[in-house]
């Protein structure tokens, strides 16, 4: 378990690619129960990460402490949350997306939306592209992502529908690759609801060679 910081009330942790960031009726390999053995108590989920993706969580360890980070995350001013990402072709240095979206539950698969309807939610976030490689297909660029809303795969939409999806993310056209979905949350910050000491965390993956390789290279 590669813990963070935890106290009293909070745990901060790196959720692994392929675990459920909550638990579900499945019984499913997921983060409440894997902390609840590592703790010996139980915690409580205050925000989601797809369960392709990896990087930086927090969990609560009352239901009390639960309500209050809840609350932080609900802000996204409060409780900022960046991404890096790599995503097939050359996108502008930077900018911001914002789009309505549409969740389809059965299909478990987002889409953007031309017009408000049921359903359908504001999307919005800004990125800045860290570098770009050319690779055998094509470009590939390593972004920063700041994240003001918190829809269902939004990140992965938002690109894909620009037509630079994320690589390794079939479900929303990427190329086929050897790798799982390029995909990290490097970045957590909030104030302590009981202490009102800001808390920053960063975290960068070391396990997908389709980040270290790119990263590495763009900063050279």
């Amino acid at each position: 378990m590669n813990v963070l910081y935890q106290d009293e009330y909070l745990i901060v942790c790196v959720k692994p690619s392929g675990v459920l960031a909550q638990g579900d009726d499945k019984g499913r390999e997921n983060m409440p129960s894997l902390l609840s053995e590592f703790l010996g108590c139980e915690v409580f989920p205050v925000h989601r990460l797809d369960i392709d993706t990896s990087g930086i969580m927090v969990y609560a360890k009352t239901k009390e402490m639960a309500a209050k980070v809840s609350a932080l995350v609900a802000s996204h001013e409060e409780f900022r949350k960046e991404y890096l990402a790599v995503v097939e072709g050359r996108p502008e240095d930077e900018a911001v997306l914002e789009d309505l979206l549409f969740h389809d539950v059965k299909r478990n698969k987002s889409f953007v939306a031309d017009k408000k309807r049921r359903g359908v939610k504001q999307a919005r976030l800004s990125y800045r592209v860290v570098g770009t490689m050319e690779t055998g297909e094509g470009a590939r660029s390593l972004v920063r992502v700041r994240l003001y809303t918190g829809r269902t795969h939004q990140i992965r939409v938002q690109f894909a529908s620009r037509g630079m999806p994320l690589v390794g993310d079939r479900r929303y056209g990427a190329h086929k690759t050897e790798y799982g979905i390029a995909l990290c949350s490097c970045h957590l910050s909030f104030r302590h609801p009981m202490t009102g000491e800001e808390l920053v965390f960063e975290h960068y993956p070391d396990t997908l060679a389709s980040f270290s390789e790119l990263e590495v290279r763009c900063q050279n």
